[in-house]
């Protein structure tokens, strides 16, 4: 798990053990030196998006690993109510850590992050990625893995681009570096086996829209030499919802214009709305 996190908090306030710093400040930043999980909530006019699942996960996170989370999922949420209130945030993505999981003492950090996307900088033309080779020794759990993200980070810049998609030994795509990648190939979709990836809120949201709208969603990983076939490629995060991908290092796809892909950004778009204007 290596070293300190960076102080990537936001906004003017952060909570620490449940006390209320200024984001300049380091204090519990400098504490995440052993295991620590995380997960990303995205406010949207105000709201706190999918609450219940991210804390579900994060818990679930924990018990993967062995250990149990201190910190109830209630106090969670009233730490996140207090801090989307005192930082008066509308749209915003908020960062939960839970470090030293495998000691007494853990470690609860909640914010607003600036890292991974800013709603501003998201391609509104489509999303320019490449391909990856890494192993994730626990695809199911979202750790924190400083050194990797580094490199794809340093990888990213190199060449412009704005996600990787992580290929394994065998020259599979599983998923992107910091969302699921979903493929679409004539009328039908497909991503990688639940048993391989991170399964993001997201993407389960996006397997009931495929379900409502009638959308066959094969559960297969998709060999890096089946790419060229594709008619199509979108990207499922938390801070974004559905973004479409239009190349992978040199490979060129017609993803903002793909029917399938359309229609399943604009129910992503209404579920999201129905939940905003049911939760205010």
């Amino acid at each position: 798990m290596g070293n300190n996190m960076n102080n990537d908090a936001m906004l003017k306030k952060y909570i620490y053990n449940g006390n209320v710093y200024d984001t300049s400040q380091n204090e519990g930043f400098n504490k995440t030196d052993t295991l620590s999980i995380y997960e990303v909530i995205r406010v949207k006019n105000g709201v706190i998006l999918f609450k219940e699942e991210h804390l579900n996960r994060m818990e679930k996170s924990a018990e993967m690993l062995g250990y149990k989370m201190k910190k109830s999922k209630e106090e969670i949420t009233e730490e996140i109510i207090k801090l989307v209130n005192i930082n008066e945030a509308i749209n915003n993505n908020i960062k939960l850590v839970c470090s030293n999981l495998d000691s007494e003492n853990q470690n609860f950090l909640t914010y607003f992050t600036k890292s991974s996307y800013n709603i501003e900088d998201v391609p509104k033309i489509g999303a320019s990625t490449i391909v990856y080779r890494t192993k994730r020794d626990n695809p199911n759990i979202k750790i924190i893995n400083a050194k990797q993200r580094e490199e794809i980070n340093k990888s990213l810049k190199e060449n412009n681009a704005f996600e990787a998609l992580l290929e394994n030994e065998e020259g599979y795509i599983t998923e992107g570096s910091r969302s699921n990648m979903l493929f679409v190939k004539g009328d039908k979709v497909y991503t990688a086996p639940a048993k391989d990836v991170l399964i993001g809120i997201t993407r389960s949201k996006i397997m009931n829209i495929c379900k409502e709208l009638r959308i066959d969603v094969i559960e297969k990983n998709i060999h890096i030499s089946e790419i060229k076939d594709l008619d199509g490629v979108f990207m499922s995060t938390t801070p974004i919802g559905v973004l479409p991908i239009v190349t992978i290092d040199d490979i060129k796809f017609d993803s903002m214009n793909n029917k399938t892909i359309i229609n399943i950004m604009n129910g992503y778009e209404s579920l999201v709305e129905d939940y905003i204007k049911n939760n205010r």
